[in-house]
């Protein structure tokens, strides 16, 4: 069983930097990997990357490669994923969720969810 609850998000301006917080909780944390998702109004919950289990591998959607960085420590149960130059395409709920399966992109793969966290880009 692992928990997760998600943080960081917030308002930034088109251009901004943020980085969200993932915090986990269970024995076998650090033997999943983790992805984040996000979900805008009206559309599909998006692939948004993930690392693996010991952060040696890192996967990421096409519209946030090259701004977006996920890393994770494992000592503190603790996955993150700083955003770069925001656009107000990235505005979403954004949330993070474990799998057994690595690289992948698919939600239902994901065995646990956190609840999400707001990120509102402004233009």
């Amino acid at each position: 069983q692992v928990q997760l609850v998600e943080s960081g998000g917030g308002l930034v301006q088109a251009g901004g930097s943020l980085t969200l917080s993932c915090a986990a909780s269970g024995r076998t944390f650090s033997t999943y990997h983790v992805g984040w998702f996000r979900q805008a109004p009206g559309k599909e919950r998006e692939f948004v990357a993930q690392i693996s289990a010991a952060g040696a591998r890192t996967y990421y959607g096409d519209s946030v490669k090259g701004r977006f960085t996920i890393s994770r420590d494992n000592v503190k149960k603790m996955v993150y994923l700083r955003m770069n130059s925001l656009k107000p395409e990235d505005t979403a709920v954004y949330y993070c969720a474990a799998s057994r399966e690595s690289g992948s992109v698919l939600v239902s793969t994901y065995n646990y969810w956190g609840q999400g966290t707001q990120v509102t880009v402004s233009s």
